[in-house]
């Protein structure tokens, strides 16, 4: 079985293993109009990670924790929270800086620039810091999700320690960085293939993947892998194609 990315639409992506396991990061899917019909409901979760506890990342978490009892992988505050609202679930609870192996991948989690709360019945619940992460798993190049944030000057310490081949970026703007700011980040982390994300989904995300390209230096521009939601790209020890 071949391994592949797919971006679904906003900031989710589904990351397929060489042996078929499936990793779902930030999967919201039912309510994402971006997301293609047919994947608002997926066939498998063999992991599932989470970069913060808004509702446009954390989306279907609970159906498919309930579905398919996958370990759940989010910062400590972020898991707590969905244990009290879910009450069911397998959290491995982590927090920034930290490294854990989940079933023969590595995920490590970043620092981002944003905020984070999780929908509840009586309201919005405390949900620890956002995050980014990094994930590595054999025989693929490693996949450094921002989640939501703006770039920030540490991505090249990021970028120094733990050297992502693939990049996913958010370039929407108004709630992340938006073009600039993403070619920035982009520069700092010098990945082999740059995917953006959080762009389209609304009409406030107003920045676009040719308005992020021409943000970005002349040799970072054959990098950018635009992907239309739904569609998979072949996901390699070098990189994405």
């Amino acid at each position: 079985m071949s391994a592949n990315l797919t971006w679904l639409g906003h900031s989710a992506v589904r990351l397929t293993l060489p042996d078929g396991r499936v990793i779902l990061i930030d999967p919201w899917l039912s309510g994402n109009p971006s997301c293609p019909s047919r994947e608002k409901q997926q066939a498998r979760c063999d992991l599932l990670i989470l970069t913060h506890g808004h509702a446009d990342h954390v989306g279907d978490a609970e159906a498919l924790i309930r579905k398919f009892d996958p370990p759940v992988v989010a910062n400590y505050d972020l898991c707590c929270a969905l244990q009290k609202t879910i009450g069911v679930g397998r959290y491995q609870g982590m927090n920034t800086g930290g490294t854990q192996r989940v079933a023969g991948v590595t995920v490590r989690m970043t620092r981002a620039y944003h905020s984070s709360a999780l929908d509840a019945p009586q309201g919005l619940m405390y949900a620890g810091m956002p995050n980014g992460v990094i994930v590595e798993a054999p025989g693929v190049a490693s996949v450094y999700h921002a989640g939501d944030t703006d770039v920030f000057s540490d991505m090249a310490l990021i970028a120094r320690m733990w050297s992502p081949k693939i990049a996913c970026l958010p370039i929407g703007d108004l709630f992340t960085m938006g073009a600039q700011g993403a070619a920035l980040a982009a520069e700092m982390l010098q990945p082999a293939a740059i995917l953006p994300i959080h762009y389209r989904t609304f009409p406030v995300l107003a920045g676009s993947a040719e308005e992020f390209r021409r943000a970005l230096p002349a040799t970072l521009r054959d990098r950018v892998v635009t992907l239309e939601p739904g569609t998979a790209v072949a996901w390699t020890a070098e990189g994405l194609g």
